[in-house]
């Protein structure tokens, strides 16, 4: 199911993942900082997230 939700994004994530097994995430996104592992939204989702979480990495 596709869903269109607006304000922020990580808590828009972790909101949607309620009651769900599991929540898949990216790794990254386009800040432009480099030295970053994850990105901003993938680190909060990892840390406040109702569910397990993957963060899939780019090649």
């Amino acid at each position: 199911t596709r869903t269109v939700v607006s304000g922020n994004p990580a808590q828009a994530l972790i909101d949607q993942a309620r009651g769900a097994e599991l929540l898949v995430v990216g790794d990254r996104g386009y800040s432009g900082f480099k030295a970053a592992v994850l990105g901003s939204v993938s680190t909060n989702v990892t840390q406040h997230a109702p569910c397990p979480v993957v963060v899939v990495r780019t090649p």
